[in-house]
């Protein structure tokens, strides 16, 4: 029965992400077992495309194999490899696995298989079962043989997407960055498909693009998918951080010097413009850009002519400039701090990138993506979020956004190392140790962050346990990182603005968010 359903599935015209995952949850039902995976082999990465029985924040996930014991021993074989109940191998999903969140797992059977397109090796199917021998022997050759019709409906999904970008290059539209991309950009909300969409539409033209959100949405990965969607993804993506050019240095920085052009210029030295030449430029904050540099690129977006400092001969430049910024560039022009005729030039196509809050179910996706890089990093068997942290992240407004969200993460992590937990065991992360600004917390059972005992236990004579305080450094590191999201919070995003709020130099501003992983 399950081969007819499946076989009808290939033959039926389905969007490739329900093809997959209808795949995976008829597995699971066919071998009545807790949780099926889909994985996609990238490099030494196995990346789960579909999944059923596991939390959503699993997809975020990217297994190192060789971190992976068990993962890499199914890519190793052609064969179905099972582990026994009792086997010492560490499982990737200890904790993922819906209604067991956060638990390991309890004595259980797992198996898995290889899959391969084209005589090459492209990912494989996990199953986990909760009852130890679920996966005898039949169990183990019916999924030899799934194998199969597992490897079709991936084919399918592959020619469907090969097919649309014939139809796409015939109308003249790129082709879909697919295995291309080298950052990922983590989500499935329809806000995020959609702007994907449109950035690889966009991408082809030679139109200056200009990306506009607020802080930590993540503009220079949009601006990278924009330049390896293109016609020049084989030629260099340059990228300048307008905010932190020192005004002496901004020309020169741009567009080069000659010899004794100034003080300390001992050898003339190209440009950013014209490292990007025949590629693309990306000005990350063109709104901090000073005015005298303003005029200076709206000569060269104009003339596509760029002169050296120092040097009165033009010099030409192929350049496609993708620019971003977190301010509200009209109201600049409003006041005087840009130039009207710059923001025309930049902003031919604009496009505004959603906030976090506004992506949906993609917080835990992402939320998943950081989870796996601090486990690695520190050293642990495993991190999850417990149902009441998920929660609390999906509720949560994020200022910051993914930035925020990435900070977040590892503070709870380290925190918890910090309280006690051991590197060996699965860490749970409990609201209270996200520490989400603003956000309300159950203070049932558990200890206010600053430490203080709660008054009920010296009414009944008990003592509540304290944890062990973090390190100075690490508070200290806490305290600024706050300050200064709360202060571009207040500030619209604006850099200079939140260093007027903090009563520091901007550029001080600049090293120090930089130094905290804040930029």
């Amino acid at each position: 029965m399950l081969y007819e359903i499946l076989l009808a599935d290939l033959a039926t015209e389905l969007p490739s992400a329900v093809r997959l995952q209808s795949l995976v949850r008829l597995l699971r039902e066919h071998f009545r077992c807790g949780a099926v995976c889909l994985l996609r082999l990238h490099g030494e990465v196995l990346s789960p495309v579909a999944v059923d029985g596991l939390v959503r924040e699993a997809l975020g996930r990217r297994f190192v194999v060789t971190q992976h014991p068990r993962l890499a021993a199914i890519l190793a074989s052609r064969s179905t490899v099972a582990f026994a109940p009792d086997s010492p191998l560490p499982d990737p999903y200890d904790g993922l696995l819906e209604h067991h969140v956060g638990e390991a797992l309890p004595v259980h059977d797992c198996m898995g298989i290889s899959l391969y397109l084209d005589g090459e090796l492209w990912g494989a199917l996990t199953l986990d079962a909760l009852t130890a021998g679920t996966f005898d022997r039949d169990a183990r050759e019916q999924l030899q043989r799934l194998a199969l019709t597992a490897a079709a409906a991936v084919r399918m999904t592959r020619l469907e997407q090969d097919m649309r970008a014939l139809r796409l290059a015939r109308q003249g539209a790129p082709a879909p960055l697919g295995e291309r991309l080298e950052g990922e950009i983590l989500g499935q909300s329809p806000q995020l498909k959609r702007l994907l969409h449109e950035l690889d539409v966009v991408a082809d033209s030679e139109l200056p693009v200009l990306l506009t959100g607020e802080t930590g949405v993540g503009k220079d990965l949009f601006a990278r998918r924009l330049h390896q969607c293109s016609p020049r993804r084989n030629q260099s993506l340059v990228q300048v951080n307008c905010a932190a050019l020192p005004e002496s240095l901004a020309e020169s920085e741009l567009f080069g010097h000659v010899k004794g052009a100034f003080s300390g210029a001992d050898s003339a030295r190209p440009g950013r413009f014209e490292a990007a030449d025949g590629g693309t430029l990306f000005l990350d904050e063109v709104g901090e850009l000073p005015l005298g540099i303003q005029a200076k690129l709206l000569r060269t977006l104009q003339n596509g002519e760029i002169q050296r400092l120092g040097e009165d001969k033009p010099r030409k430049v192929n350049v496609r400039v993708i620019a971003a910024t977190n301010r509200q560039l009209h109201d600049s022009v409003r006041d005087g701090h840009f130039r009207a005729d710059l923001y025309h030039r930049l902003s031919v196509y604009p496009v505004p990138i959603p906030p976090l809050r506004e992506r949906g179910g993609d917080v835990l996706v992402l939320a998943g993506h950081f989870l796996e890089l601090n486990r690695t990093r520190l050293g642990v068997r495993s991190l999850r979020l417990s149902p009441a942290s998920e929660q609390a992240l999906c509720q949560y407004d994020w200022p910051g956004n993914v930035r925020e969200l990435e900070h977040v993460i590892s503070r709870a992590a380290i925190k918890a190392l910090s309280r006690g937990a051991a590197r060996e065991d699965i860490i749970t992360l409990e609201p209270e140790l996200l520490d989400l600004v603003g956000a309300p917390h159950d203070s049932a059972g558990t200890v206010p962050e600053t430490g203080a005992v709660p008054d009920s236990g010296a009414a009944t004579g008990t003592t509540t346990a304290v944890p062990p305080p973090a390190s100075m450094q690490l508070v200290i590191h806490q305290a600024q990182r706050q300050a200064i999201e709360q202060a571009l919070v207040h500030s619209k995003n604006n850099w200079a603005a939140a260093a007027r709020l903090l009563d520091i130099d901007a550029s001080n501003l600049h090293k120090l968010a930089k130094k905290l992983g804040l930029k």
